[in-house]
């Protein structure tokens, strides 16, 4: 037993060390602000990192959003990563926390090819993710953990074939997303169900993932870092699920004034909030969300009856559906749930990427 256990083991080793391994550090990174980040993997620059709360700075570090692409025509795609936390949530597949997944581009889109689970008691992985492809170039999209940061990154294709790194150099109007958890990816099964990368297939459009998992706020610092971003598409608003009715109205007209300072014309997208799954048994509950929602609501009024042009609301009621089906816990979106959300908002930002 002993001995087979070893032939095992030597087996697998050879076939990782037969791959051909290609830096993913040194490809271009989809789904940014800004180029110049933390690091490779991170969405918070470097130079706003010291001004942000430490929440913030702790959040802007995970690579929600963030993905690489690529053509080869190996038979294989193989995958080894570093994580940065080793994070573990009781309530989230490890994963769409910590994982890795991957597309292809077929003549219908990109569709899903599979994943690669994240070991559980160490920082790396080396998986294979997909093996005993039919022959021919393929586009690859490689999206990467939602809500734990990639130290290193590196793609293993079979040797003898080819790699090809994509870098979009004339970068195509982003979608720009601000929000909560929800939109950070809370609680997906794996990384591609993302509402965020979700909408990014279906527009066929970068989407810059600005999500922060109970920390969406209305920082300023997260207004200015939207307002760099170049030629977006449009900035969606989805702040509610993590302030109340106070700070809504206290910030809101100044964190919008920012973006539309450097951005005079860009359509602004408000959106409100989904009741939780119980609110039909919890009054206070749902006095609670309704409260925040009319907040959102007299911002966006405010603004508009202010002068301020092109701007949109997307009322929260069907952004999870009526049936209470579309939740972790009441409040964190499973698959279905962001596919929900990504329906609701597709057609109106369809309008923003023709």
């Amino acid at each position: 037993m002993k001995k087979i256990f070893i032939l095992l083991l030597l087996s697998c080793t050879l076939s990782v060390q037969a791959q051909v391994w290609h830096d993913a550090t040194k490809m271009h990174v989809y789904g940014k602000a800004v180029e110049d980040t933390y690091a490779p993997f991170a969405r918070f620059p470097a130079d706003i990192d010291s001004l942000a709360r430490k929440d913030l700075q702790y959040l802007g570090r995970d690579a929600a959003g963030l993905y690489v692409q690529f053509r080869t025509d190996s038979p294989s795609v193989h995958v080894r990563w570093k994580s940065v936390k080793r994070i573990a949530l009781s309530h989230m597949s490890s994963v769409g926390s910590r994982g890795v997944d991957l597309y292809a581009r077929s003549d219908a889109g990109w569709r899903f090819v599979g994943s690669a689970r994240p070991a559980l008691d160490y920082l790396e992985t080396t998986r294979c993710i997909v093996k005993e492809m039919s022959a021919g170039y393929k586009e690859f999209r490689m999206y990467l953990s939602l809500y734990d940061g990639v130290s290193e990154l590196e793609i293993g294709i079979d040797p003898g074939y080819e790699f090809i790194p994509e870098k979009d150099l004339h970068r195509a109007a982003p979608v720009v997303m601000y929000g909560t958890s929800i939109l950070q990816g809370g609680c997906v099964s794996r990384p591609g169900m993302a509402f965020t990368n979700i909408l990014g297939r279906w527009l066929d459009r970068e989407v810059v993932n600005l999500g922060f998992s109970g920390n969406a706020r209305l920082d300023p610092e997260v207004a200015q870092l939207m307002a760099r971003v170049e030629n977006p598409a449009v900035f969606v608003l989805d702040n509610v699920p993590n302030c109340s009715a106070k700070i809504i109205l206290e910030r809101g007209e100044a964190f919008v004034r920012i973006l539309r300072e450097a951005h005079p014309d860009v359509p602004i997208v408000f959106v409100g909030m989904a009741h939780y799954s119980h609110d039909w048994v919890s009054a206070s509950s749902y006095e609670d969300v309704e409260a925040r929602n009319a907040a959102q609501r007299t911002v966006y009024e405010r603004l508009v009856k202010a002068g301020c042009k092109n701007l949109h609301f997307v009322p929260g009621a069907d952004l999870n559906g009526s049936d209470g089906e579309a939740t972790v816990d009441y409040v964190h979106t499973t698959d279905l749930g962001q596919t929900r959300y990504a329906r609701a908002l597709y057609p109106l930002l369809k309008e923003f990427c023709r």
